[in-house]
């Protein structure tokens, strides 16, 4: 089990093999496993989604509730460590999360036939509407605001020191404004479903 839990790749593999007998397992006691039609394929594309949301929000949250505040407390010898090694790393996954997050998005809601409804913001769809039109906004915010001012701060993209601090503040503020803007997009993904609004 360690060979399997010190490896990223084997314990993503892991958790895969484990879904698909859980899976299995139900099914068999089910007395049928899985429809694999469109509305599977739905679901599955919704399962999709999520867990790239999971990755995308939490990575936003981490930034604000953790690397962020922790910044200050962290000797200046260390910093190095974050900002050449962490930071780099978790705005990748960050990035490509967000990415995902849409893209899986926008196919659940045209496999499920409400996606002109709710970028229209038509009833009955108007919740998933305004949460959809929010994590654009995210995700806009990301990739053509936080990420090109992270490359700045963090000497990825070389600028003189006053550009490098303005573009910090930048992209800290923006993912600010995105984490504060995550909390009505997540009720709206939720409410729409749920009878929330």
């Amino acid at each position: 089990m360690a060979a399997i839990l010190q490896s990223l790749g084997r314990t993503i593999i892991a958790g895969i093999v484990l879904l698909i007998l859980l899976i299995l397992i139900a099914s068999s006691v089910a007395g049928a496993g899985p429809q694999m039609g469109h509305a599977w394929g739905a679901f599955f594309m919704r399962w999709l989604h999520v867990v790239s949301g999971i990755m995308w929000i939490g990575l936003l949250w981490y930034f604000n509730f953790v690397q962020i505040p922790s910044m200050p407390k962290i000797p200046d010898e260390q910093k190095p460590a974050i900002g050449k090694v962490i930071a780099p790393t978790a705005l990748f996954w960050f990035r490509y999360a967000a990415l995902a997050t849409v893209v899986t998005g926008l196919l659940v809601a045209w496999m499920n036939g409400y996606l002109v409804d709710a970028l229209g913001l038509r009833q009955p769809v108007h919740a998933i509407g305004i949460g959809m039109w929010i994590a654009l906004v995210m995700a806009f915010n990301v990739w053509f605001i936080i990420w090109p001012n992270q490359k700045k701060a963090l000497g990825i993209v070389t600028v003189e020191p006053e550009e490098k601090a303005a573009a910090a503040r930048l992209a800290m503020l923006t993912s600010r404004f995105n984490t504060m803007l995550s909390i009505p997009m997540l009720y709206m993904m939720v409410a729409q479903q749920n009878g929330g609004l």
